[in-house]
């Protein structure tokens, strides 16, 4: 059997509306040589989401089902509501085969993925300052008052993290972000 090469997996995370979505879109647009993990998620979809395309959406008992199987290379409740996880067969496979991988997370997946997959390149979004992630998540319009309140409690934590990561890429405009984010698959 042939030994194969894993190409490198890069671990993007950071705080909730920094754009970890809209810099993984602008790779898969440009880069489509970049393959881009589809999480699994218990939240229901927003306005344009396509099930299998952004996000695997199931139910509570598909997760529980996920979780049991061990089918999940990380998994957290993010933001004390929904459930989260990358599947862990679809990353195996694009590494063994050569691909370079990109995984989109929050940075408890982050940590699982670290202890999981040691070699793996872990880096840090940014926001240009406070201001404007806050700007950022009431720009998007899609949580009531409470739900951005919590996740705006729940970023302050997430941006105290950054020292545990490889590298940092501050978005400050989305093409250049996603070219740093590029410059990371050597």
């Amino acid at each position: 059997m042939a030994d194969h090469q894993r190409s490198r997996l890069v671990v993007l995370a950071g705080p909730t509306a920094v754009g970890k979505g809209t810099v993984a879109a602008w790779v898969r647009e440009h880069h489509p040589e970049v393959w881009i993990s589809v999480s699994a998620t218990t939240r229901p979809p927003r306005p344009g989401e396509v099930d299998g395309v952004h996000y695997h959406f199931v139910g509570e008992d598909g997760f529980d089902d996920l979780v049991a199987r061990d089918d999940l290379l990380e998994w957290a409740v993010v933001h004390g509501r929904h459930r989260y996880g990358t599947p862990r067969s679809p990353v195996e496979a694009q590494l063994d085969a050569g691909r370079p991988a990109l995984l989109e997370i929050d940075l408890q997946g982050a940590r699982q993925v670290r202890d999981a997959m040691p070699d793996a390149l872990f880096c840090f979004l940014a926001p240009p300052s406070w201001d404007e992630l806050t700007r950022r998540l009431v720009g998007r319009g899609t949580e009531d008052e409470e739900e951005r309140e919590r996740r705006l409690r729940t970023a302050r934590l997430e941006l105290a993290a950054e020292s545990e990561f490889d590298v940092t890429v501050v978005n400050t405009e989305v093409p250049v972000a996603g070219a740093q984010l590029l410059d990371l698959f050597g």
